[in-house]
């Protein structure tokens, strides 16, 4: 595996994996304009600082979560992922090769191109049907 952190992470919490995160992306700095890019770096980064805070109310919605964890698989860190697999009780999965990620989705657009095709085909099919001229 190419990641530079497979081995399995020993974090508390989710709130530990978080800050950890946060730190190896680079720190609040980074990490709270990216998140809430409305809010002066200054700001966005006291922000994070008090939500990776045990001590603080304030925390990441689910998104935000979401979104962190996609930083960290952009930069190559997937400790959060290894660690929300082991804690969820799932085998550990490698992270998917972008170039497969892309192909997987163009196999997906154009089966959804062939499936809005066949169903405008029936949709028309049917709008021409002679029973449903019988019908009027």
């Amino acid at each position: 595996m190419t990641s530079r952190d497979a081995s399995l992470p020993l974090y508390e919490n989710t709130l530990d994996m978080l800050a950890d995160l946060v730190h190896q992306l680079g720190g609040p700095k980074k990490v709270g304009p990216a998140l809430r890019p409305s809010l002066p770096v200054d700001d966005a980064a006291k922000w994070v600082r008090d939500c990776v805070n045990r001590e603080r109310r304030e925390r990441f919605d689910p998104e935000q979560v979401v979104h962190v964890l996609r930083l960290a698989r952009a930069a190559d860190l997937h400790s959060g992922k290894f660690w929300l697999d082991a804690e969820l009780g799932y085998q550990q999965g490698a992270p998917m090769n972008p170039r497969d990620e892309l192909a997987d989705l163009q196999r997906k657009f154009i089966a959804a191109v062939h499936l809005s095709h066949d169903v405008a085909e029936k949709i028309e099919r049917l709008a021409r049907s002679p029973l449903q001229a019988v019908g009027k």
